[in-house]
């Protein structure tokens, strides 16, 4: 599975040994009673977060639903089942493999943003704005297919209008059965 990803945000994205970008997304709650401020996130409104890893086709290949709105995106990463998998390398990625432009070997990883730690298999954007082109050209690709996981929550969003509004349940019943695998 991880190999079809791979050539797909390879072949449509142009961004070798990619298995997936990362994102999370405040689905918005009404406040729960009696909840302090867990729920409640750098957006000002309360919130679970719904962390999910998409592949090149906009297609969910892992969840986690449930986690406080006050948690950042890494505080909730480092909770789930994927980063643990991702740490004792139980998660089955392939071996390395040279890029199309050397022989030099290199992991295959997931993009993602900023909010979220620096692992082996984690990239994210060069920072800064005085950059080479090369850095430049680097960016604009691993942003392209970052930008992947942000239009499947758009497209989870437009499916079930719900997304678009507060939902008025209580967090239990809002969050289901967290670190789903679709893979």
């Amino acid at each position: 599975m991880w190999r079809q990803i791979e050539c797909g945000f390879r072949e449509r994205w142009q961004i070798p040994n990619c298995i997936g970008a990362l994102d999370g997304k405040h689905v918005l709650i009404q406040a729960p009673p009696c909840s302090g401020s867990k729920y409640f996130n750098y957006k000002k409104s309360f919130s679970i977060v719904l962390l999910a890893l998409v592949d090149y086709q906009y297609r969910f290949t892992f969840v986690d639903i449930g986690s406080y709105g006050s948690n950042s995106d890494s505080g909730v990463f480092k909770n789930t089942a994927l980063c643990r998998k991702m740490q004792n390398k139980t998660l089955a990625i392939p071996d390395d493999k040279p890029l199309i432009v050397d022989d030099q070997p290199c992991p295959h990883v997931i993009v993602r943003d900023e909010a979220f730690p620096l692992m082996t298999n984690l990239i994210r954007p060069y920072p800064g704005s005085d950059l080479n082109d090369a850095k430049r050209i680097y960016n604009y690709r691993l942003s392209r297919a970052r930008r992947i996981s942000e239009n499947a929550f758009g497209i989870l969003a437009n499916r079930w209008r719900m997304y678009h509004r507060k939902l008025s349940q209580p967090p239990e019943n809002v969050d289901c059965e967290s670190n789903h695998s679709f893979t």
